[in-house]
Formats: C-alpha cells, sequence, structure tokens
C-alpha cells in the first residue's frame, strides 16, 4: 500500500534473511503486518546456508539434531504459510538508514534502491562476514583450487584426501562431516585440545579423523590443484608431508557491522545495544539475534527467536498505538486468521 506522497510504505521491514529473521517473517506475519526482508546474500537463511548447510544444529527446541539446510528449509515454510505476500530481496545490501520527515524509515541498498518502513527489525547475524586466512601464501594461492573455507557439499570430497586446518567447532563439524565420505580426513590445531562441543569432540574421539595437535601448515604444493601438505610440529620443528587433494580452513569468520556502524545506533562492539523490549537507540528500529547486545545476551539460535517475537510485537504496538504487545499466543492468532 503506497502512502500518500507515492512511496510503497512497509509496516515492517527485516535488513538480514537468517534464521532469526525468518522467524520474525513468521510473526509479523502473525501479527498481520506488511513485511519485506532485505538480504544481502543471493538465499534466505544466512550462515547456515552459505557456509554451513551439512552441519547439524542441537540446540532448536523441538529437532534432537537437524540438519542446517533442513532447518533452513523449515523455516522458510513457516515463515512464508503465515506471510505469504512477505517481499523478498536478495542480493542487495543495506548501507544506509535515515528517517524522513513523516516519521517513517528510509533504507538505501548498494544496488541504487531506496526502501521505505514504519518500522526496522535489524536481524543481520555478525554482520558481514569473512574468512580468517591463514598467515601463508601457499594457502592463498591455491584459494578455489584445493582450498576452501567451508563445506557447502560432503558428496564433493567422496573418495579423497582432505587436510582440516582449526580448532574450534567449525574445524571438528568439518571433520566429522568429511569422515563418512572421505578416503582419509586428517585434522590438524596448533595447540592441545579443542574449542568445541563436548558432544562433539566424543564424537571425534570416535572416528577414523587422524588428529594432530601441535601442528601448524608449513606449505602446499601442486599443479593447478592442491596435491601435497607439509606440515610440522611448533614444537620440535619435525615436518611430514601429506597427499591431500583438498584442503579445509576452518578457522573461523571475522565479522564487521560495516555501514551498520555509520547509522547513529548505540554499539557494544560488533554489536548493536538493545532494551527488553529489542529496542535500539533509534526509535522504530528494533535489533534480535547475534547482532543484539543487553547485560546476559547469549549467542544462540533459540534465543533469536525469543528476541524478535519480543521485537516484532513491540514494533507492531509502536506503528499501531493502543494494540496489544501481546496479542495471545499464535494456536490463538492462527485460529482467527
Amino acid at each position: 500500500m503506497a502512502s500518500g506522497n507515492g512511496i510503497d510504505l512497509f509496516d515492517m521491514t527485516f535488513i538480514g534473511g537468517g534464521p532469526t529473521g525468518l522467524f520474525g517473517i513468521f510473526y509479523a506475519g502473525m501479527r498481520q503486518a506488511r513485511t519485506k526482508v532485505i538480504e544481502s546474500l543471493p538465499q534466505l537463511g544466512g550462515q547456515l546456508a552459505a557456509l554451513y548447510p551439512e552441519k547439524e544444529i542441537f540446540d532448536v527446541a523441538g529437532f534432537p539434531r537437524v540438519l542446517a539446510k533442513d532447518l533452513v528449509a523449515r523455516l522458510k515454510e513457516q515463515a512464508f504459510s503465515a506471510n505469504p505476500d512477505c517481499a523478498v530481496h536478495l542480493g542487495e545490501r543495506v548501507v544506509g538508514l535515515s528517517r524522513s520527515e513523516e516519521g517513517y524509515w528510509i533504507l538505501e541498498t548498494d544496488k541504487g534502491n531506496r526502501h521505505y518502513s514504519r518500522a526496522v527489525i535489524i536481524t543481520a547475524g555478525i554482520g558481514a562476514f569473512e574468512p580468517n586466512r591463514l598467515p601463508n601464501e601457499d594457502a592463498r594461492r591455491f584459494e578455489g583450487r584445493g582450498v576452501t573455507y567451508n563445506v557447502a557439499s560432503p558428496q564433493e570430497y567422496v573418495g579423497k584426501n582432505v587436510l582440516v586446518i582449526g580448532g574450534g567447532d567449525s574445524a571438528v563439524d568439518y571433520a566429522l562431516m568429511l569422515e563418512p565420505v572421505a578416503r582419509s580426513v586428517t585434522l590438524i590445531h596448533r595447540r592441545e585440545g579443542f574449542r568445541a562441543h563436548d558432544a562433539s569432540l566424543k564424537k571425534l574421539a570416535e572416528s577414523r579423523v587422524t588428529v594432530k595437535t601441535h601442528y601448524e601448515l608449513r606449505s602446499l604444493a601442486g599443479d593447478d590443484w592442491v596435491r601435497e601438505a607439509t606440515i610440522f610440529d611448533n614444537r620440535t620443528g619435525e615436518e611430514m608431508t601429506l597427499p591431500v587433494d583438498a584442503v579445509v580452513i576452518g578457522t573461523g569468520f571475522k565479522a564487521s557491522l560495516g555501514p551498520i556502524k555509520d547509522w547513529g545506533l548505540e554499539l557494544q562492539g560488533n554489536q548493536i545495544v538493545v532494551n527488553t523490549k529489542m529496542e535500539t537507540s533509534l526509535p522504530g528500529v528494533y535489533a534480535a539475534g547475534d547482532i543484539c547486545w543487553y547485560p546476559g545476551k547469549i549467542r544462540l539460535i533459540a534465543t533469536g527467536f525469543g528476541e524478535v517475537a519480543t521485537a516484532v510485537n513491540n514494533a507492531k504496538a509502536y506503528i499501531h498505538p493502543g494494540s496489544a504487545v501481546f496479542p495471545g499466543h499464535s494456536s490463538d492468532q492462527a485460529a482467527k486468521r
């Protein structure tokens, strides 16, 4: 519905279409809000879809375990069943946020487009992200030629010798993901012990993954594709060379707020400060999920679901003063639709 001056004005616009944003779309549909989502990636689902589609998720209520790509599929089904008219803009990054004289928000994107919304809910995850690259020239030289920073499809590694580098959840998850299909998987970490979930470490100990702690990458060799890796013990300097068909660097990703940091929001490091209503320091702008901060904040998908429901309900009351912040349980709302 266009406003009086001819613009196409939405009730709520989500910046980011990851798990938190998708659940927000669902809840906005339950609140009968005209909704839009703007996502910088070419698909919805955020990191789960772009980086970890085959990763198992354990901390979402109702799913003892679920593949990331399957969780995204269920969230999309839920979101667009409740909110079928939600406008979706993919591959478009919001670079500017300003308030009009009439009080609505203007969102400018890198495509030169302008979007207009009464309320804005920032669900951009950890923000813009890029891999933590190793300080190793060979690793960079073979990027795209056997060296990668995530595993999109385990089937691409069938029968291959794989070296996985890293000591956190990502590296351990990648090693476990590839172990059933690869010819061999070697996991190296520069320190003793791994910063991963206990359940994952138990599976790692029971797997056929070769684990080498205190080892680092020295060099890679090959032609048009990586063929071997030389690793070394950082205590003794002793080297060994492994035949490899693929090297997965699971050292995580670094995040940046990018243009968001220039929008006048109160920040705590790389996160947006919110209150108990998920309100930011700007009126009508809310944040939920990994990108928001408040005392006691825990970064979990499950936490983001609750935060975005709170944000949507309070945004509804902001847009339509006098409307209930809590309209009742979703089963009651669905029955009225």
